[in-house]
């Protein structure tokens, strides 16, 4: 029997609009996906589950499956934050430091993600240090939150979206939150992360000066 699906914790500004009850049936769908995922490779290793297990365990097709996750390892990585952050960015100050604006939704978000999910969050760093092809992957995904955050700061500063500086500086601040990940998974997940990100986003405030 598949467990009981949580939905994110994390809420969006009003100006976004309540999902319907399709979008929210979907949303069920992914997170029992991604819910029976870590529980089977938990139990048995990420090499050994397959997506016929995930299925079965999910209490879908494996068809359903690939129609919502193109790989396994999109099934680790993939969340629902991507479209509550972009909301939560174009909530902030239009004359607030984009930096700064990118550190509290950074903040905002992960601290919803410990809360409600911190064992999943756990398990998924410990996959991003462990499995090569999760990791490579992590860094494929990354392109689609950068083209999310790199619209919305281009909407701020009225530049393109394609603009030199608008694609370095996005992908510079999801370069440091991938390091951080990587260096707290691969140190035992020991410190406070929320601490770490802050420290990595002031080196980039600082000029990247040592």
């Amino acid at each position: 029997m598949a467990a009981t699906s949580r939905i994110p914790s994390f809420t969006a500004p009003e100006a976004q609009p309540p999902m319907g009850l399709r979008e929210r049936k979907k949303l069920k769908t992914r997170v029992a996906i991604r819910q029976a995922t870590y529980r089977l490779i938990q139990e048995q290793g990420y090499e050994a589950t397959t997506i016929e297990q995930i299925a079965e365990a999910a209490e879908v097709s494996p068809s359903t499956v690939f129609r919502y996750f193109a790989t396994k390892e999109d099934i680790v990585l993939t969340d629902e934050y991507d479209p509550v952050m972009e909301a939560v960015l174009r909530s902030r100050p239009a004359d607030e430091p984009p930096l700064e604006s990118l550190r509290l939704m950074m903040r905002e978000a992960l601290s919803s993600f410990v809360t409600a999910e911190d064992e999943e969050l756990r398990q998924r760093t410990r996959l991003m240090v462990e499995v090569p092809a999760i990791r490579a992957r992590m860094t494929e995904s990354m392109s689609d939150t950068a083209r999310l955050l790199s619209g919305v700061i281009a909407d701020r500063t009225g530049r393109s979206a394609d603009d030199l500086r608008i694609r370095v500086f996005i992908a510079a601040v999801l370069g440091a939150l991938r390091e951080v990940t990587l260096y707290w998974g691969e140190h035992g997940q020991e410190g406070d992360l929320l601490t770490m990100i802050d420290e990595a986003l002031d080196t980039l405030g600082s000029g990247l000066r040592l």
